[in-house]
């Protein structure tokens, strides 16, 4: 039986060795570093913000020059937003909100990936141009075609409930519809959709289709499943516009009783503004959109690392 040798590593091979690993655990130091940097750094705004909501606005302007801005120091309570309730209907405002955004959401969801299925997924003439003139509308800023699109909800018919039954009349301006309906399609979800579905094998359609499985059941059970961070991503950039709204709503909505939680923001400076009620606002119509973004936030950075990888 023979065995073998390995020389020893020489001197100048391991130093060489240890000085490697030391500079990738300096580098990696660094990009600690840096990412702390950059997060402590942009959560500066919202720390001001929680902590000015909490304050009298004497004590705001006082703390500016100093660190104390960021602290909670002082004459802490929460005065600001019993202000906020007394001023505006700001649980109105944000159950608007809610309801609005949950169903673009929703609706957008189901709508946006049955359009990025069929332009992935099924075979028929046209689909490339239909993607090409989807991704184009993206180039053309919203305030180009509000008064536009103003122009054509105030003519369209309009099915609502009234106390005698269903009511057809002319018009959806001031309702719910108005802020919902012009944005469930969005091309930049569509996109993602069809990127997404692009990368799935197309043997799984097949081996569906084998079992007799329709192209809706093909979608539901097989596509679907597969593609939950890039949900869970459209679901937050199709929020978050939709959350924030305030032009449109400001040229559709006149009853107050239908207006969002951005427009009720206006309220704060039609008389003597309280900076400290509008801090406190400001914290809580921010609050769900930081719930949302932690908890799809391990799907989020999924979805766009591998948007890049293909096959």
């Amino acid at each position: 039986m023979t065995t073998t040798r390995t020389a020893p590593a020489r001197p100048d091979q391991a130093s060489s060795g240890g000085g490697l690993k030391r500079r990738r655990r300096r580098g990696k130091a660094w990009i600690y570093v840096g990412l702390v940097t950059a997060t402590l750094f942009t959560s500066l705004p919202i720390l001001f913000m929680v902590m000015s909501s909490l304050k009298p606005e004497t004590q705001i302007f006082s703390d500016l020059r100093s660190i104390a801005a960021f602290l909670p120091v002082g004459n802490l309570s929460l005065d600001n937003y019993a202000g906020v309730l007394e001023r505006v209907p700001a649980a109105r405002f944000i159950a608007n909100s809610l309801l609005v955004t949950s169903l673009i959401v929703g609706i957008g969801l189901i709508i946006n990936s049955m359009l990025g299925f069929a332009l992935s997924r099924m075979r028929w003439r046209g689909k490339g141009l239909i993607l090409t003139l989807v991704l184009a509308t993206l180039m053309v800023p919203f305030e180009a075609i509000a008064v536009p699109m103003v122009f054509w909800v105030s003519h369209l018919p309009f099915l609502s409930w009234e106390t005698d039954g269903l009511l057809l009349s002319q018009g959806m301006l001031n309702s719910y519809s108005v802020q919902v309906m012009p944005f469930i399609a969005n091309a930049l979800a569509i996109f993602l959709f069809t990127q997404q579905f692009n990368d799935i094998p197309r043997e799984l359609d097949e081996a569906a289709r084998m079992d007799g499985a329709s192209w809706f059941g093909i979608y539901r059970r097989v596509i679907v499943p597969l593609s939950g961070p890039t949900f869970a991503t459209v679901a937050i950039i199709t929020m978050l516009p939709a959350w924030n709204q305030y032009l449109w709503p400001l040229m559709v909505v006149q009853d107050e009783a239908l207006r969002p939680s951005s427009v009720g923001m206006q309220y704060f400076f039609q008389l003597n503004t309280v900076w400290g009620e509008v801090m406190a606002y400001a914290t809580m119509i921010t609050l769900p959109v930081l719930a949302v973004f932690f908890l799809f936030q391990r799907s989020f950075v999924t979805s766009i690392s591998a948007s890049g990888l293909k096959g």
